[in-house]
């Protein structure tokens, strides 16, 4: 019960953020907007972090559950997937690559941590 109120507080932005999409002209996610109200409604206190401490800490413990249900469904679309795997595969591995070498990059760069060579 005590998960209650917050989560219904992250329901109440995710809901607000499908209102926007429906309301704007403009090719975001809803879930976007929503984060993005959330993150607001954070940063100016408005939603005091406190308040949704314990709903998130139960999503985030639950959340390889909520995975299942997708995982079940690739194996239902398994013959419409199996020609394209290697391709998509090959394509995680290399955005994952890059990823994480922009993101060591702009961490060294916002950290002052450049490597000196000599």
């Amino acid at each position: 019960m005590r998960h209650l109120k917050p989560f219904c507080l992250i329901l109440l932005f995710s809901f607000l953020g499908e209102v926007l999409h429906s309301i704007l002209p403009l090719p975001v996610p809803a879930s976007i907007y929503g984060l993005l109200l959330f993150f607001a409604a954070l940063s100016f206190k408005i939603v005091k972090v406190e308040s949704i401490m314990s709903a998130s800490a139960f999503l985030l413990e639950i959340m390889p559950l909520l995975f299942v249900a997708p995982a079940v469904n690739l194996l239902d679309c398994w013959r419409d997937a199996a020609p394209v795997l290697l391709p998509v595969l090959v394509i995680v591995v290399l955005s994952t690559v890059v990823t994480f070498a922009v993101s060591g990059g702009v961490t060294r760069l916002f950290t002052g941590r450049r490597d000196k060579r000599e």
